[in-house]
């Protein structure tokens, strides 16, 4: 300690200068990084200015004064410090708060499956909304290989967490292509969308359409149930999210199920039209 006094005495500005590096460090811990960062380069011109503006050698100053003295400003570079990162980081959260959230939920479709990160069809419509001024934080809650039974299960856990303002369902598919009952898939999908419009959000339904080798009336079972939960539900419907190329293997990986990476513009395409009225109505909300 005393050495630490001794050296705070005869190297005032320096001492400043750690100091106030220090305190920043051990403050900021539970601030966001980029805060962090902004303070901790703030840290030492502040602290050297403050050494260099406010101190000046007196002939003689008794120790104990001294030491109060350099504590002192140490306090108030703080301080000052402190009352900045909190501004900064107290503005931005208003701002990630205010922001509309878009909650996408899903199977492998919309997860990615097989495909870069970040070459998905979520993540280019989110390129896209930004592109055309329609700020929305998205959520993609996909998981390859869900059903609409783990969507349902799932759903009140996501709604009540982040408090979407728009909610694209994708699900079904994994239901037909395992041969489950239509009945229990068509009640979870009519559940889901009512509790995503009961929790304030506007619904987007994205449909499927099986090959015929799952038996025309299956095939038909599964494709009309989508266009029954939107008009029973009152939300909207992009009939079949594979239009225009779901036939065409050249689209699709080696499984032949899942469309490659140069598939996705086509299907957000499909989408699109459809969405983006959603998304209007909600930001002038």
């Amino acid at each position: 300690e005393k050495l630490i006094l001794s050296r705070m005495v005869s190297q005032p500005s320096a001492s400043l200068t750690r100091c106030v590096n220090c305190s920043t460090m051990i403050a900021l811990m539970n601030l966001p990084s980029a805060f962090a960062l902004i303070a901790l380069g703030l840290a030492r011109p502040i602290g050297s200015a403050l050494a260099r503006s406010t101190y000046t050698r007196p002939t003689y100053i008794p120790p104990t004064d001294m030491r109060r003295s350099v504590i002192a400003k140490v306090v108030r570079a703080f301080a000052l410090i402190l009352t900045l990162c909190s501004a900064i980081g107290a503005s931005s959260l208003a701002q990630a708060q205010s922001q509309p959230k878009l909650l996408v939920l899903g199977d492998s479709l919309s997860a990615e499956y097989g495909l870069k990160r970040g070459s998905g069809w979520v993540n280019l419509m989110q390129q896209k909304m930004s592109a055309e001024k329609l700020s929305f934080e998205v959520i993609n809650a996909s998981i390859s290989g869900e059903t609409t039974s783990g969507g349902r299960t799932r759903l009140p856990a996501l709604l009540q967490k982040h408090k979407p303002q728009v909610v694209i369902i994708e699900l079904g598919a994994n239901d037909a292509l395992r041969g489950l009952d239509l009945t229990s898939t068509e009640a979870n999908l009519a559940f889901m969308t009512q509790a995503s419009k009961n929790a304030g959000a506007s619904v987007l339904l994205v449909g499927m359409l099986m090959p015929p080798n799952y038996g025309k009336q299956y095939s038909q079972s599964f494709s009309s149930l989508f266009s029954r939960v939107a008009k029973q539900a009152n939300v909207a419907l992009v009939p079949f999210f594979l239009e225009g190329f779901g036939e065409d293997l050249r689209w699709f990986q080696a499984d032949r199920i899942h469309p490659t990476e140069q598939a996705q513009p086509l299907m957000l395409e499909n989408l699109w039209p459809t969405l983006k009225p959603l998304l209007v109505s909600k930001k002038r909300a």
